[in-house]
């Protein structure tokens, strides 16, 4: 995938929840999941363009961004356990914290590197399907910008608490059944331990390869 492709990308992942902790959990439970995307959307791409720790990479930054703004409104325990698949059962609680926390820094070491590619872009929403009483929805949303509009879809679940994202679809392909497919093998290969010192490897890499870039 092109960079500027990724960076788009990025930009919307983020989206999907930078901004939420400024507004009451009373008006988020009340609010549509398609309006919801929407506006978290347009005032994320506004806090990416103005944050230069984000843009630059830092990543101790973002992470802190992630966890204060995004994980509020993601349900990651389900994000996570989905990707693992069936080996999620029979792990440990240790095993299940480590899982998800080696799968989060992965995603976003991910996306990180590419938000200082994000210049012109904006989302556009697409008509939402299906029922108001659904407590299961997809919400579809283009990224648009000077290149090809990227697709970018939400699953989300209706909570207490409101919407909560637990899978994306980026260009076609949804990220938790894209990781399933990677975390099985290395399950049937090394179990568990092994799945989670393999994610952790990648972490590692990922981190000397950005301090290399930087040095």
């Amino acid at each position: 995938m092109k960079r500027r492709s990724l960076g788009r990308m990025a930009a919307a992942v983020l989206a999907a929840g930078l901004m939420a902790g400024a507004w009451p959990l009373a008006q988020a439970s009340d609010e549509a999941p398609d309006a919801m995307i929407k506006r978290l959307s347009d005032e994320v791409l506004t806090t990416i363009k103005s944050d230069k720790q984000v843009r630059s990479g830092e990543i101790n930054h973002i992470i802190a961004v992630v966890d204060a703004k995004i994980m509020p409104n993601v349900n990651f325990q389900r994000m996570t356990a989905s990707a693992v698949g069936p080996a999620w059962r029979e792990a440990t609680a240790e095993q299940r914290k480590r899982l998800q926390e080696e799968f989060k820094l992965l995603l976003v070491r991910t996306y990180s590197g590419a938000l200082s590619q994000v210049s012109e872009e904006t989302i556009s929403m697409k008509p939402m399907r299906g029922s108001p009483t659904d407590t299961d929805v997809i919400v579809r949303s283009e990224i648009r910008g000077r290149g090809d509009p990227i697709q970018l879809d939400y699953r989300l679940e209706k909570t207490a608490s409101g919407w909560k994202i637990y899978n994306l679809n980026v260009l076609g392909v949804w990220l938790v059944e894209n990781y399933r497919s990677q975390f099985t093998q290395e399950v049937n290969a090394k179990g568990i331990d092994g799945l989670i010192a393999s994610i952790a490897e990648r972490n590692k890499t990922n981190a000397a390869g950005s301090a290399g870039k930087k040095s």
